[in-house]
């Protein structure tokens, strides 16, 4: 049977298939921040429920902290003092790993889980943040969930979820001169609207893909919640594997070619099937700008000069 690679992390996660269309599925990795994550393990606390693998969740403060140098718990946000202190005092508890304010490896969620090795391919991964997705870029399973998602991933590491149907996007030929992987996912979606792919998980490949770096593939999966995708996912290359090599909380010795040799199998069959699929020919894209209420309002710079001549 031919599968995706969707199709098979999906299927070595799946604890159980339910009975109304859905799948009870394994997480491996549950990621928090300060503004939600504080709320479910507090939530859990209240309910005297336990983190059920700690060391398998991670959380690092980034909604709500200031960008100011020296900064500290007290915040420009309304009460988010408490959420800083209420993070750091429930993830101890947890005995949950906590990137704080001030620690070197701080950052945003899913940069930190790439940064640092926690999200490597084949994993699946949930933190209470929309791109998520990002991580997608890794060949891991990532998406967004919410805070009370969160608190069953953390006390039995399993989530019931709909499997989504599947959209393979192609991108094609050389990038012009200017053009980066932001203007590709918002000439994706200038052509086909921010619900272009609503609920799907999206694969992208391509010549294009291939030949990016892992900073371009991490900007086009990330912007996949934009497109109003589930996820998106890219096949571990190369790339990837020299990205993930060596940091902090990726596999060492025995265990790395113990991955690799797992990672070989993560790519989509020859012959499986997507439920829909766009072909896109880089050679036509141009640089893009932005603005109004959504990405689908993205023109061309050249259409925007043309645009603000006849004005």
């Amino acid at each position: 049977m031919s599968l995706t690679l969707f199709d098979k992390i999906w299927a070595q996660h799946t604890v159980t298939d339910l009975h109304d269309n859905s799948t009870l599925l394994y997480i491996d990795r549950v990621f928090l921040h300060e503004r939600t994550g504080s709320i479910a393990l507090k939530s859990l606390e209240e309910k005297k429920r336990s983190v059920v693998k700690p060391e398998h969740a991670f959380c690092t403060m980034d909604h709500i902290i200031d960008t100011f140098p020296g900064r500290g718990d007290e915040t420009l946000m309304p009460s988010g003092k408490e959420f800083i202190q209420s993070t750091r005092e429930t993830t101890k508890k947890a005995n949950i790993q906590l990137f704080d304010i001030n620690d070197s490896n701080q950052g945003i969620s899913h940069l930190v889980s790439a940064e640092q090795g926690i999200t490597v391919p084949g994993l699946t991964v949930v933190c209470p943040d929309s791109h998520t997705c990002t991580l997608g870029a890794l060949g891991a399973l990532a998406w967004g969930i919410g805070s009370s998602e969160c608190e069953h991933a953390l006390s039995t590491q399993t989530l019931h979820v709909a499997k989504p149907g599947q959209l393979h996007v192609k991108f094609e030929g050389e990038l012009n001169k200017g053009v980066t992987a932001k203007d590709l996912i918002l000439t994706l979606i200038s052509r086909y609207t921010s619900a272009g792919a609503k609920g799907m998980a999206i694969e992208f490949s391509g010549s294009t893909v291939r030949n990016m770096n892992m900073d371009s593939r991490f900007t086009l999966c990330n912007m996949a919640t934009e497109f109003s995708a589930f996820t998106a996912i890219i096949a571990p290359d190369q790339t990837t594997i020299d990205y993930i090599k060596g940091r902090p909380f990726a596999p060492k010795d025995k265990q790395w070619e113990e991955a690799l040799n797992a990672w070989a199998d993560l790519k989509t069959d020859s012959s499986a099937v997507f439920d829909d699929e766009i072909i896109i020919n880089c050679n036509e894209i141009t640089p893009m700008l932005s603005w109004g209420t959504s990405p689908e309002h993205s023109i061309s710079i050249e259409q925007r000069l043309t645009l603000n001549k006849s004005v």
